[in-house]
């Protein structure tokens, strides 16, 4: 990734430093939170964006990604049940499930939460008219 980071001028030297910087802190403070609700933070991705800042006339670089369990793989510490985006792509069930848990353990769904799984029917063939 750095070779093309400086051969497009995607980035420079110290830009890169700087989104090393980012990734630990926030490898660190997930670690931390997720650690304390029993949850194990297998690895994780973002991404980066710049912004013009006022203040000092520049670029900054800037966290511009969600962290969820669509974006980082979360096992249960004591049972090593996967509560991410692995129960999908491995056909694993109980996607909403796993992510209420996630969410319930870190404080930020109510225990009586109503969200339900929603059936669609399979989408139908649309036939354009000529």
């Amino acid at each position: 990734m750095a070779f093309f980071c400086f051969t497009l001028s995607w980035a420079s030297e110290s830009d890169l430093g700087e989104i090393f910087e980012i990734a630990l802190r926030t490898n660190d403070f997930l670690c931390g939170l997720l650690l304390a609700v029993d949850l194990t933070l297998v690895d994780f991705k973002i991404e980066y964006g710049r912004i013009w800042n006022k203040n000092n006339d520049q670029k900054e670089i800037i966290l511009a990604d969600e962290i969820s369990p669509d974006t980082c793989r979360l096992w249960d510490m004591r049972t090593d049940k996967k509560l991410d985006k692995d129960r999908f792509r491995n056909n694993l069930g109980n996607l909403i499930d796993a992510y209420q848990e996630v969410a319930k353990r870190l404080g930020i769904l109510h225990e009586q939460s109503n969200i339900r799984a929603v059936n669609f029917e399979k989408p139908k063939a649309v036939k354009n008219k000529k």
